[in-house]
This record gives C-alpha cells, structure tokens and sequence, in this order.
C-alpha cells in the first residue's frame, strides 16, 4: 500500500496531523429520487479518496492530488468564490467555503489526496472528494460536526461552489454509511436507517461493472431533468415528487405535458421499488433484489432516458448469463452498472458481458465485486 503519509511530506514538506478516508459508493436502488425530496437506499464501496491533512494558520490552502497535474494548488481561503476554481480542486476549496459560509472558522490546510474511486464512473468519486476533506478539517478544527452536518456541508460545495445540482444521496452515503449495511435514507427529512446487507451470506456477490463512458453531471443535462420534475411537481401543485402516490399518476398525467409524464412516473415508481428493496432486506430476501434492480433500469432507459448503448448491453448479458437483476447506478449517461450474481456465476457473466462488448465495438469494460462498507472517517 502506497504510504500517504510519505507522500504527503514529499510534497508538503512536513508531516500531516493525520489520514482521513471516505468511499464511493453505489445506489442499489432509489435514482433521481433524492432532488425529489424522495427515499434512496445506497451503500459505500471500499473504494475511498485518502486525504492526508495538515492544519494551517495563515489563511493558505495548498491542494495536491496524487491523480492531479502534478502542481499544488495554493489558493487563499478569503477569496474563495464560487466558480473560481478550476477542475478536482473545487470540490475540496467548496468545503472549506461552504464551512465558512456556514460560520465555521477554517484558517486554512495543506491537503494531499489519492484515490482509487474511478471517476467519471457514477461511483461518486466527487463526493468522496468532498467528505474525506470534510471529515478532515472538522478533525483539524475541532468543529463537532455529525456526519449528516458533514455530508450537507459537502453537497453544498458542490452544488453553490462547483455547480452541479446534485441531491444529498451521494454525500450521504459517503458520509454516514456503516459496514455491512445498506443506507435507507430519506432525503427530505434525512432520517437514516441501517439495513442489514450480507451478500456472503446469501451466497451472491454485487458485481460493480464500470463500463468507461465518462459522465458529466456539470454538463446540463442532469440540471435539466431536476428542472423538468421541479416543474412537473408545480404543475401537480405538490411540493415535490415525493408526495405523488401511485393512484395519483392517472390523474397527474391529464395535468401535465407529455414529455414531463414518464420523468414523474419514474419518480413515483422508483420510491415504491426502494420501499420493496427495503423490505426484502429486512426479511433476509436479498435474492429479492434482483428483480427489483432489472426493474428499476427498465424504467430509468424507458422513463427518465439516462441510459446508454454500453449501461444497456451490461443489464442484458448479465442477465443472459443468469444474473438475478442488473441495472445502472449512479446519474446515468454513462457511468457503471450494478448485477446481482450467484458466486458461482460470477466468471459466466463477466465474461457473457465481455464478449458481448468486444461483439458491439465498444471497449472493454472492467469490473469489480462490492461489499457493503464504511462511511468517512479518521484512518491515521
């Protein structure tokens, strides 16, 4: 394992006061229902951004990512502004002014990241980002806030610093998720719930498959279709998706204009899947989830159209080659899908998906299998 600590004096000068670490994760199911105000049920990845953190007095804060372009970023904590600061840089420089707009007192850090959370792969790498410098200097500053404070803090840089209008989901499970659980979370009064997640048990393996089409949620696409349901929800006058029942859709879709329709059922049905998979885990049914997940992308392609050829052909062969349910996570565009496997199947259906991009043209995808982990926390 690669010595951060080491390395952060390599390029800082001087040890850190500490390591801090916070994951990735993947949706199991609950997609474009947290700008809703609806029900997520998320868990981390082993799969963390490291950062290694040191106090600083004078105002300065010095950034440097092992994954970076191989310079420090100085920048000075009074003049951060949003929509200053360029590229990976803002979502950490966002913490520190949105803790300071929060009334926080941070003088500033030298921070060193370096992380094994694929990007661009709707693995949320950026959220991992943001709460592994969050956890930090609440360390470093003796701030006392809860992991919930933390993961606010964390979406507020990146929706008022970086830009992109994200939901509370991914900085959540970052934040506050806990080993060996899955996190039922509701976004709008962000009550948690622990639910007992054990694959091994079941004898199933959760086979992440990133299939390498880059997503751009800053790109405008992601901000339109938070747009279209906000509309959709004044339209329906409800204050958000969240409060539409299933025997409100018939009714709803004489109220609104057709291309809002599919995006509010969608909604509407994929709450309604988060309470069945919520459900099945409680009951031990873990096997259950599989058809919840088949049927959550059928709807996320159909419905709210944030697939793609590659996200689609990994659900299809997997499926073929007898997983229990497949579907794709994270903001869609691109990005990574998520298949439930027997462990025995598990070779069978990595290599029906293989085959069947190399049968398409598209590149080779890679693939990992997942555990359910823990959320930010100190590690050094």
């Amino acid at each position: 394992m690669i010595d951060v600590v080491k390395e952060f004096d390599a390029v800082h000068g001087t040890a850190p006061d500490g390591v801090w670490a916070a994951p990735g994760r993947v949706n199991l199911i609950g997609e474009h229902t947290d700008y809703n105000d609806g029900f997520v049920l998320p868990m981390a990845l082993s799969h963390t951004t490291m950062a290694a953190a040191r106090r600083r007095e004078d105002g300065q804060l010095r950034l440097f990512s092992a994954q970076g372009d191989s310079r420090v970023s100085a920048l000075a904590v009074t003049e951060l502004t949003p929509g200053v600061v360029a590229g990976w840089a803002g979502y950490p420089a966002g913490v520190v002014w949105a803790l300071g707009e929060a009334g926080h007192d941070v003088g500033g850090a030298d921070l060193f990241f370096r992380s094994d959370v694929p990007t661009g792969a709707g693995l949320s790498s950026s959220a991992a980002l943001e709460c592994a410098t969050a956890a930090a200097l609440n360390d470093l500053y003796d701030l006392g806030l809860t992991p919930p404070e933390l993961a606010l803090v964390a979406q507020r840089a990146e929706n008022a610093f970086v830009g992109v209008p994200c939901g509370v989901m991914d900085q959540m499970a970052s934040a506050c998720c806990t080993e060996g659980t899955a996190l039922h979370l509701d976004t709008r009064t962000l009550e948690q719930r622990h639910v007992p997640l054990d694959f091994e048990a079941a004898g199933l393996y959760l086979l992440v498959v990133d299939t390498r089409v880059k997503h751009d949620l800053g790109n405008g696409a992601y901000a339109a279709l938070r747009t279209d349901c906000e509309r959709a929800a004044g339209l329906l006058g409800v204050p958000a998706l969240r409060d539409l029942a299933l025997a409100d859709l018939e009714a709803a879709d004489d109220r609104l204009p057709p291309e809002l329709r599919p995006l509010v059922r969608h909604v509407v049905t994929e709450n309604l899947r988060v309470a069945e998979a919520v459900n099945c885990l409680n009951g031990g049914d873990v096997r259950g989830l599989g058809a919840i997940l088949t049927a959550g992308h059928i709807s996320l392609r159909d419905d709210y159209r944030v697939s793609c050829p590659e996200t689609d052909l990994v659900v299809e062969a997997a499926v073929d080659a007898g997983a229990l349910g497949a579907r794709m996570t994270g903001g869609g565009f691109g990005g990574s899908v998520i298949t439930l496997v027997e462990t025995a199947t598990v070779p069978k259906v990595e290599d029906n998906i293989t085959r069947a991009f190399s049968a398409a043209g598209f590149p080779a995808p890679r693939s990992f299998t997942a555990m359910p982990a823990a959320g930010a926390r100190r590690i050094r």
